[in-house]
């Protein structure tokens, strides 16, 4: 066998240091030598990417929620690892691993006999340091071309493997080594690294494996594909055989005793298969964690790309404090399905916002999330826009009425201000309308006005009008304070469009025409609640990294409006409850605020609403396509609904989650209206009332409370109490 031969022998094999071990051929040292330098066998730094971590959810006690995965797996310290999985391992991959340097000599000439006899590369001799360097590269690649190239059985390859072994050996222990390489190798059944394996194979850590369940996971990592048990008998009676070969050698090498080799042999695999909770599908908050998870991959501050964004999320091992607290969403579920089934197709979506912080307390939704459509379960995110994963929303309906009725506070008119309205109001077309978009253009509709159970006119105030959901009063009011204001109002307040697109700027703007998610909704109210504060919403407090370097993101808030504005805002959602649309709902014990919504034709029914201390709106509609499956005639929850508004579920849910969320809290007020400065009425004030008379009583108390001009010719005893709120479709009272 000569020379030639012998190193084209070693270097398919991949054991290059043949080179090395050459001098031990007689008569060949000075050959051996200047080969070495031929092929520059010097050590080489490798870069070392860190592993692929999971990113980890915590809620706001602290609890685990949802992880993200590249590849699942969780990087432990020599000394968690149980010494016999050690033992294990160095005893089938590298016996003399303690003893030799970045390369085995001995089984380096016994692969190289190997490769000679077989005319082809039948036999590799890596060391455990080898095999942690192509490891390495491999997980380093980026695409699969790298990564085919970073386990091809090449000289190239091979010359690389070794250099950076001999660096490897160089810069850590045979310990550290070691360690590294159990981290890094794949198991199989989607376990990479030791810890994540021994949980998934066994269902405990590495530090507890006992000698069968070291010998299992010792023989699986030779062929991971091939042995791995998730994959059927097959799979499994392969990692069996190699189990118990792993047993054998232990035994030859005096690690274990004969009989504890034989007596291991006779036991089952024993393979758990310990479901590995991954993504927002297995989180027990899915629409929160899809809105954390958007979050992330939608902003900057995490990355410059969505590449490194994602990068980021799937393996940059971070772990996630998020604001959702348990106790909330909670209450929320349980509100929820009290009223609204997993089957129906209507669905009930929530969300619960801090004023003053913008943290999201809960998201929660009536239909199971997931893409079972014969479970009716919904593949987005119910609570949130599209930017957080979710849809296009539905129409706002009269809960953003509120805008306008903060527009015109905001412009000086006071609670007793107000206009005659009519039954109808007919919206002129563009070239004559009195109606201006933010660009100055004048905007029409070809479309009218209606109310039903409001009255068939009368004057209304700021406080009435509002009470009473009156679509022409509101339609005036926008009139009279202008389109562009009260659009620019809204945008103050953080409304954006769930789909993402422009808000439409018509006339109808205060009835609700634009798309809306319970996110978005839920913070806009919580601006009033906060006096006049807007807060990003928000999910996440603070990030660790795998370094436990934590970063704390604080709120981003910013004064929007006028506190006293605020406070005359909240004076008048007060009446709501009581005087309102909500007054058989009743309120929650404690200071509240709110407005219900039902959009034309009641495609959409909303509430919402607040308290000092936290915001929350609720809605229901089909997914399948408002306008086409309206909410008429609909049984819900096993309730049929000749008409769905906002009170008949909506409310009801608000109610009952604010007062379970709500526990243990301590009771705050809003802060009184500067009656000087809103008070009474400036201009267009309603006919002065007639003297008080004794039979009658004092109803309605002093003006300060209830301004001159009340019609309580607004209050439909025949109907429920919120066909007020009917979105402008023509109904007959029941």
């Amino acid at each position: 066998m000569n020379l030639a031969r012998l190193l084209a022998a070693a270097t398919a094999a991949g054991v290059l240091t043949a080179a090395i071990a050459l001098p031990a051929v007689g008569g060949v040292g000075l050959t051996a030598k200047s080969t070495t330098e031929s092929l520059s066998l010097k050590p080489e730094n490798l870069d070392e990417p860190p592993l692929s971590e999971k990113t980890e959810l915590f809620d706001a006690n602290g609890n685990r929620i949802g992880q993200f995965y590249y590849e699942n797996r969780e990087s432990v310290k020599l000394e968690q690892i149980a010494p016999i999985m050690q033992t294990a391992i160095v005893s089938i991959e590298d016996f003399r691993f303690f003893e030799h340097g970045a390369i085995d000599l001995e089984g380096t000439g016994r692969a190289l006999l190997k490769n000679v006899t077989g005319g082809g590369v039948v036999q590799g001799g890596s060391s455990i340091t080898q095999q942690y360097v192509k490891l390495v590269l491999f997980n380093s690649a980026e695409t699969k071309k790298e990564k085919l190239a970073a386990i091809a059985p090449t000289v190239s390859r091979k010359l690389n493997e070794l250099r950076y072994a001999m660096a490897i050996e160089a810069k850590y222990t045979k310990k550290q080594i070691l360690e590294k390489y159990l981290n890094i190798s794949y198991f199989g059944a989607g376990a990479y690294g030791i810890q994540a394996a021994s949980k998934r194979f066994f269902n405990k850590p590495a530090a507890k494996l006992s000698t069968v369940e070291a010998a299992t996971l010792a023989g699986a990592v030779q062929n991971p594909n091939a042995t791995d048990p998730n994959l059927g008998k097959t799979e499994r009676a392969a990692l069996l055989h190699r189990r118990n070969l792993v047993l054998d050698r232990m035994a030859q090498l005096g690690k274990i005793t004969p009989a504890e080799a034989v007596e291991g042999k006779k036991a089952k695999l024993g393979y758990k298969g310990t479901k590995i909770p991954g993504g927002c599908e297995e989180s027990p908050y899915p629409y929160f964690c899809l809105y954390v998870k958007n979050e992330i991959l939608t902003n900057e501050e995490f990355g410059k790309t969505p590449e490194e964004r994602e990068k980021l999320l799937q393996r940059g091992g971070l772990k996630i404090k998020t604001t959702i607290s348990p106790k909330m969403q909670a209450a929320s579920e349980r509100a929820i399905k009290r009223r609204v089934s997993t089957k129906d197709k209507p669905v009930a979506a929530q969300a619960m916002i801090v004023p003053g912080t913008g943290e999201i307390r809960a998201m929660a939704a009536s239909r199971e999330f997931g893409d079972n459509k014969k479970k009716n379960e919904i593949s987005y995110n119910l609570v949130a826009d599209k930017k957080h994963g979710g849809g296009t929303g539905f129409q706002q309906g009269s809960t953003a009425k509120s805008y306008t009725l903060a527009t015109a506070l905001e412009e000086g008119m006071k609670f007793g201000d107000g206009n005659n309205t009519g039954k109808t109001y007919d919206i002129p077309t563009n070239a004559n309308s009195p109606f201006r978009d933010c660009k100055g253009n004048r905007v029409g509709e070809t479309h009218q006005v209606f109310n039903s159970s409001e009255g068939g006119g009368g004057f209304k105030t700021l406080q009435t009008g509002t009470w009473g959901s009156v679509n022409t009063f509101f339609m005036k009011l926008e009139e009279k304070v202008g389109l562009c204001k009260v659009v620019k109002m809204a945008d103050k307040l953080g409304i954006e469009r769930a789909d993402g697109r422009r808000l439409v700027e018509v006339p109808t703007f205060t009835l609700g025409v634009n798309e809306m998610d319970p996110v978005t909704v839920a913070n806009s109210y919580a601006v009033f609640a906060s006096r006049g504060q807007y807060c990003k919403p928000m999910a996440i407090t603070e990030i660790s990294n795998r370094a436990n370097k934590t970063r704390t993101i604080k709120p981003k808030c910013k004064q929007v409006m006028d506190e006293e504005v605020a406070d005359a805002v909240n004076h008048v959602l007060s009446g709501v409850f009581t005087k309102g649309t909500m007054r058989e709902v009743g309120g929650i014990g404690r200071d509240a605020a709110g407005k219900t919504g039902t959009t034309d034709g009641y495609t959409a029914a909303w509430f919402a609403g607040y308290t000092p201390n936290l915001a929350s709106a609720v809605s229901i509609g089909d997914p399948r396509g408002a306008f086409k499956y309206d909410l008429t005639g609909v049984t819900i929850g096993g309730t049929y609904y000749p008409y769905v508004y906002g009170a008949s579920i909506s409310g009801p849910i608000w109610k009952e989650s604010m007062m379970k969320s709500l526990e243990g809290v301590e009771k705050t007020s809003f802060f009184a209206p500067n009656n000087e400065r809103f008070g009474g009425c400036s201009e267009n004030c309603a006919p002065k009332p007639p003297k008080k008379n004794k039979d009658r009583g004092d109803r309605f108390g002093p003006w300060g409370d209830e301004p001159p001009g009340h019609d309580d010719s607004t209050r439909d005893t025949d109907g429920p109490m919120d066909i007020f709120d009917n979105g402008g479709a023509i109904v007959p009272n029941n």
